[in-house]
């Protein structure tokens, strides 16, 4: 059987925004483990290839690296469109795309707002249309939208991007609101500080302040119970569960990889 054998999405083509480092490459690796074909977008081809060619390799599955930049509609559009002729319709959608910056409350300026809104929520609404109307038709899918212990808590310093995250958890439940009865789940998922580029640019601003790096990592960590950051694979590890049949009645969830920071 597919599922014992460890292949439940066998064939099924799944689509990672924000696919070629970080936690989205670490998404696609799971996937691509358990039978999937991928498309991985992303605004930097050469990553984007080099993933895809590995992720192909490793796993004997069909990858397509297709650039997208999901703060714009026409590039998303593009994207997609490419995507379905590729591999076909979309059985999975990780919207993983994202982008932080920080700046204190009144010095945020309306182009950084604007940016995480566009980068963070807008995109994630984007892309979601782009799937749902075949999911809707067919009465199955799986749409995943990695969010943020910032969309479930404050943090000073990063009140764009916390909005931002806040609003991707609560289009998270609207839309499992509406699809419950059609056969599609809609859950986020919702990392503390995670051993990637985004975590190692804030201690950099934390050491631009005068902290030394180890001050750094402790502060950032200093919330999150067990004292270390995640890891890429433990958040792709809790993304491959909700797509595997097992998880078929979770819907409207916000599940926090987060090492106990928030319950």
């Amino acid at each position: 059987m597919a599922e014992s054998s460890g292949a439940f999405l066998k064939g099924k083509h799944a689509i990672v925004t924000g696919g070629s480092r970080g936690i989205g490459a670490a998404i696609a690796s799971e996937l691509a483990r358990a039978g999937a074909n991928l498309t991985v977008m992303g605004r930097t081809a050469a990553a984007l290839q080099s993933h895809a060619a590995q992720l192909s390799r490793d796993f004997g599955v069909k990858v397509e690296p297709i650039a997208c930049d999901v703060s714009n509609e026409t590039s998303i559009r593009n994207a997609f469109e490419s995507a379905q002729k590729a591999l076909g319709e979309a059985y999975i959608l990780i919207n993983n795309a994202g982008q932080s910056d920080a700046a204190e409350f009144v010095d945020t300026k309306r182009d950084l707002w604007d940016r995480m809104i566009a980068v963070n929520l807008t995109g994630t609404f984007l892309c979601s249309q782009q799937v749902l109307p075949a999911m809707l038709k067919s009465k199955t899918g799986r749409l995943i939208n990695i969010a943020s212990t910032a969309g479930l808590k404050g943090y000073s310093q990063i009140a764009a991007y916390s909005a931002a995250k806040h609003g991707v958890v609560g289009l998270t439940r609207s839309l499992a609101a509406e699809t419950a009865k059609l056969g599609i789940t809609v859950n986020a998922v919702c990392p503390g500080y995670t051993d990637t580029e985004m975590s190692r640019a804030a201690v950099k601003n934390l050491m631009a302040a005068g902290k030394t790096e180890d001050e750094a990592y402790k502060m950032i960590t200093r919330t999150m119970p067990r004292g270390t950051l995640i890891q890429p694979e433990e958040v792709a590890n809790a993304v491959l569960w909700l797509c595997s049949p097992h998880a078929s009645a979770i819907t409207g969830q916000t599940i926090a990889v987060a090492g106990g920071e928030v319950s």
